[in-house]
């Protein structure tokens, strides 16, 4: 197991001659890519393959044996080949146990593999497409390819090798049937085959019903998700019985999609049974009137009847296989919807790097944030201010909701042009896409725009923490330091910096102190507070920060106000609000009205002369902070 997990590369390319496994899945088909991901593990899977065919043939052997022991031995009443024959049969069950236990090692390994393959193909697609991702391929859709999916792909390896086995183990049972009688011999060549292909028509409704279930059982993920994630939103408006209901109408769909797929599943379980039974019963008659007609011996008849009795397992495997490979295929269709997705920023022809000091300039809105200052974005509509910040930081405008990957209620023709349709409505998209990040970006850091340098450095010195940041499980030390950069005085100073000491001190273990999935057992203002600290650990050239104390109370807003300008001291820091406490502290204030820049300056002077910056404030001033600007207890 010394190559797992398996190597997935980061961003970008592998050097010239390094190996490019689990690096660029093919995505032209189902079918494509799972060859590609089959191909990754090619040395793996030839020697499961051989191991299976080796676990495979004391079954197909063995019968051929009894009938020597009972001809040559029984009849014949001699011990000494009786023992001889039975010395071999042991040898053969030992091989096939060994083969056995060698079998599910190699089975766990290639599926685990292939499992985690694709799941660190998709974290790396998720972390390259960014908030880009959820526009072009429902949440719902990303999930299941890592949950369920996945596992598909994992057992891909077990599927091809079992039914590799099971077609050797079909090839010598015919060539010894055809060595004692060849019209048995074409019996099992022909039989055998042609009741498989009579269940074939089984297959493809099977295929419409599990793409059904998968697209409903990804949007019932898709809601759960929403759910979870406003839970307390919900709460706070009394919409839980409304989004319950919801769920529960979702629910019974995916229900029912899955046993209209159970039916048909059922349907060919059963003719695998009743054709498997069929081949016996043929194989069994046929046998017996041949030893009736002393063609056959007793002993060939045995050996005739233990062939038609293991038949039965390659004849299943056959139908098994061709299940698994419609739910994979599936899987691989849905999989390729989120692989095939790139990146639409474009890689500069000749990268610029962004320089370590200079003015943040967005050219179209006629914003500047100069180094050393607190810039602070004010706007009546916060819609816009978050449009702004996006900006700066070269992150596309969200506007538009995925496109669904199926179609229901329709057939035949209307489905494929309804696919059609969606193809052609995801391909206008991604074309919008590299179109808006085409170009002059528009957003300059010194005299450099931000399209001229790669989009990892843009990621890298210009960091946007909104409010949709998340807090992960994990301790309070990997929240606030996930790269393990900091010292200890930077970690605390970005802890006191958030005002959330309070946080540290409320954690057993400090920090090393266990914080639960999504903050949960904090306050909505302690989670702020926490993202906060992690924006400002990263001591990124340019920070953005998108409302970042609208769940505090106002002490602790004051105190965030007071220490963040002396923080960031030396550097570009722009925070969206429209809080007077934050106003208060900040060098410069840029009123925003109708996507532009109305007026700038400090918060005292747009006061005395901006009247739409006055009644933005006032009014904020009147509703949150009835003390007055400067009053830091309630």
């Amino acid at each position: 197991m010394h190559d797992f997990p398996p190597v997935v590369p980061d961003f970008e390319d592998p050097a010239p001659g390094r190996p490019r496994d689990f690096s660029a899945p093919d995505t032209r088909s189902p079918a494509r890519f799972l060859g590609w991901l089959l191909k990754q593990q090619l040395p793996s899977l030839v020697l499961l393959t051989t191991i299976t065919v080796i676990q495979w043939l004391p079954g197909a052997v063995g019968p051929w044996i009894v009938g020597r022991i009972i001809d040559n031995g029984i009849t014949a009443r001699d011990l000494g080949v009786v023992g001889r024959w039975c010395l071999v049969l042991l040898a053969l069950v030992l091989v096939g146990a060994a083969a056995g236990v060698i079998n599910h090692t190699l089975i766990v390994r290639t599926w685990l593999v292939g499992m985690y393959a694709a799941i660190k193909l998709l974290t790396r697609k998720v972390t390259s497409m960014g908030h880009v991702l959820p526009q072009r391929t429902p949440t719902g859709e990303v999930l299941s390819v890592a949950t369920g999916d996945s596992d598909q792909f994992g057992g891909l390896g077990e599927v091809l090798s079992n039914l590799a086995g099971a077609f050797v183990a079909y090839l010598v049972i015919a060539g010894l049937v055809l060595s004692t009688s060849f019209e048995l011999g074409l019996v099992v060549l022909v039989a055998a085959p042609l009741l498989v292909v009579l269940a074939m028509p089984l297959l493809r409704p099977l295929q419409r019903r599990q793409e059904t279930e998968r697209t409903r059982s990804s949007e019932l993920t898709s809601l759960a998700t929403d759910i979870v994630a406003g839970l307390r939103i919900l709460r706070g408006i009394g919409g839980e019985e409304t989004f319950s209901r919801n769920y529960v109408v979702q629910s019974q769909r995916t229900r029912a999609a899955g046993l209209a797929a159970g039916r048909w599943q059922a349907a060919v379980d059963s003719a695998s049974v009743l054709f498997s039974g069929l081949f016996l019963v043929m194989l069994t008659w046929l046998g017996s009137r041949e030893v009736a007609a002393g063609r056959l011996t007793v002993g060939q008849l045995v050996s005739f009847f233990g062939y038609a009795v293991f038949m039965v397992w390659p004849i299943q495997v056959f139908f098994d296989s061709a299940q698994k490979w419609v739910r994979v295929l599936v899987s691989a269709r849905k999989a390729i919807a989120v692989f095939e997705q790139q990146p639409p920023w474009p890689a500069p022809a000749a990268p610029l790097r962004l320089p370590a000091e200079g003015p943040l300039r967005d050219h179209v809105s006629g914003f500047v944030a100069r180094p050393g200052e607190l810039t602070v974005i004010v706007s009546a509509l916060p819609d816009e201010s978050a449009a702004l910040a996006d900006r700066l930081g070269r992150y596309l405008p969200l506007e538009h909701e995925p496109v669904p990957l199926d179609v229901e209620g329709v057939k035949g023709r209307a489905a494929r042009q309804a696919r059609s349709r969606q193809r052609a409505e995801r391909a206008r998209l991604v074309e919008r896409d590299r179109r808006l990040a085409g170009g002059s970006w528009g957003v300059s850091l010194g005299p450099v725009d931000l399209s001229d340098v790669a989009i990892g450095e843009v990621r890298q010195k210009i960091v946007v923490s909104d409010a949709a940041s998340v807090v992960f499980a994990g301790t309070l030390q990997n929240l606030v330091d996930p790269h393990r950069r900091l010292t200890l005085a930077a970690a605390e100073s970005a802890l006191h910096t958030a005002a959330a000491e309070d946080v540290f001190s409320g954690l057993p273990g400090g920090w090393q102190g266990r914080i639960d999935e999504r903050g949960r057992g904090l306050s909505g203002g302690q989670r702020q507070r926490l993202v906060l600290a992690r924006a400002l650990a990263l001591d990124p050239d340019v920070l953005v920060l998108v409302e970042p104390t609208s769940a505090v109370d106002a002490h602790t807003e004051a105190l965030i106000a007071r220490r963040l300008a002396e923080h960031r001291r030396g550097r570009v820091t722009v925070a969206t609000s429209v809080s007077p406490l934050l106003l208060h502290h900040a060098d410069r204030v840029a009123y925003l009205a109708d996507g532009r820049v109305q007026a700038s300056g400090t918060h005292e002077e747009l006061l005395a002369t901006s009247p739409g910056y006055r009644r933005v404030v006032a009014r904020e001033e009147s509703e949150d902070h009835p003390l007055g600007v400067g009053q830091e207890e309630r």
